[in-house]
């Protein structure tokens, strides 16, 4: 699927939501902010998450006392009524991560997803941990790509199989992280695709518009992380995320 057709896919889906559930008959502002990383992921330990180093910012929504997040790196405060989330152009990365955690805010109101949260402290490590459990149980000694880097899900991935990395941060590219060489996704996806037997790929490629590489893949892709819970829902997606509220 292509970007256009994914993103009308997920207006089309909201909009009818919203009108099923009568929530357009008034004027309902979602409100938006930038967390702070400590807010959004309180004190993991280790300190090479990109949400830590500033790379990436959370965006949350709230909407009827429900919330909603994205990650991103393009942040920015916002605020709207439903219809502007229908009606704005979803061309930046700033412009889907608003529409992607508004639409996680609304799917999570109505009781359709849960795990929208983020989760803090500890709780990635444990998630790392129950996610190599789950893979030794279901596929054995599997070759994982990962694409997009999270330490905890690395760390622990490294250790128990054979693991390649890609990745957008240039700063991160050529790097060495749990003894894996962080490898440049614009150039080597691709061939990460073909090496490995599934793929773990961060959800927040709902917002940084690069989620296409890895819908049409015929191979177990397993997306992980609070910003792709309603598109998950919507599209039919395996999503990973134990430790999220």
């Amino acid at each position: 699927m292509e970007s256009t057709g994914l993103y009308q896919r997920l207006k089309t889906y909201l909009q009818e939501i919203i009108y099923s559930h009568h929530l357009g008959d008034e004027e309902v502002l979602i409100r938006g902010k930038e967390l702070s990383a400590e807010e959004a992921i309180g004190k993991p330990g280790r300190q090479d998450y990109p949400l830590i180093k500033g790379k990436e910012k959370m965006l949350q929504a709230e909407f009827r006392g429900a919330t909603g997040q994205a990650f991103t790196d393009s942040p920015g405060p916002f605020a709207g009524a439903l219809p502007d989330f229908l009606n704005m152009p979803l061309d930046t990365n700033f412009q889907r991560a608003v529409f992607t955690a508004a639409l996680n805010a609304v799917m999570r109101h109505l009781g359709m997803i849960e795990g929208t949260v983020h989760c803090k402290d500890e709780e990635p490590a444990r998630c790392a941990g129950q996610l190599v459990d789950l893979l030794r149980r279901e596929y054995g000694n599997p070759r994982v790509a990962l694409a997009g880097f999270q330490p905890a899900l690395l760390e622990h991935c490294s250790k128990a199989f054979p693991v390649r990395l890609v990745d957008l941060d240039k700063d991160n590219i050529g790097q060495k992280k749990c003894g894996i060489i962080v490898e440049d996704a614009e150039l080597k996806t691709k061939e990460l695709v073909e090496w490995c037997d599934l793929l773990l790929v961060t959800g927040s490629t709902i917002a940084n518009g690069t989620i296409s590489a890895f819908l049409q893949v015929d191979k177990p892709v397993i997306f992980y992380g609070t910003t792709i819970a309603g598109a998950a829902k919507i599209l039919g997606l395996r999503r990973f995320c134990p430790c999220a509220k």
